[in-house]
């Protein structure tokens, strides 16, 4: 199977009602609020270690049942100047999608340089819903 390094949009970053241990890289995060201050649209976002999917993309994973990855609740709140760009724009319910596998094994991987890795298999579940702003590029494992 083919694996490759998937960068979704980065829509913002970590709001303040974050919970995490930067003493240790990558932060260990045990409460997740993130806070947009744009949206492209995508259904998959980041900001470094964390990566968002819409519910029905989390409702896609499981039932594919792809390996390598759990879910998890995250406070989603807009900035400032997401309302000032995007005053109509609505978001639609995240998830926390938590990577706990290695890179080019299980359907979602952490590769050694902390980017995620995606299996061939959830790169075609994952295009259909949108994922246009995302980098995405052919993963060796060494």
């Amino acid at each position: 199977m083919r694996y490759y390094y998937l960068e979704p949009e980065v829509s913002g970053g970590f709001g303040d009602n974050i919970i995490l241990d930067a003493s240790v890289h990558p932060p260990l995060i045990t409460r997740l609020h993130y806070e947009f201050d744009g949206w492209l649209g995508d259904s998959m976002v980041a900001s470094f270690p964390c990566y968002l999917v819409t519910d029905d993309v989390a409702e896609k994973i499981l039932k594919s049942e792809f390996s390598g990855v759990t879910f998890d609740k995250v406070e989603v709140t807009t900035s400032e100047l997401f309302e000032e760009m995007q005053p109509d724009q609505k978001l639609p319910p995240f998830v926390w999608l938590k990577v706990k596998a290695d890179a080019g094994r299980d359907d979602f991987g952490m590769a050694k340089d902390l980017r995620l890795v995606v299996s061939e298999r959830v790169l075609d579940a994952l295009k259909p819903s949108g994922i246009s702003n995302a980098l995405i590029e052919p993963f060796e494992a060494s």
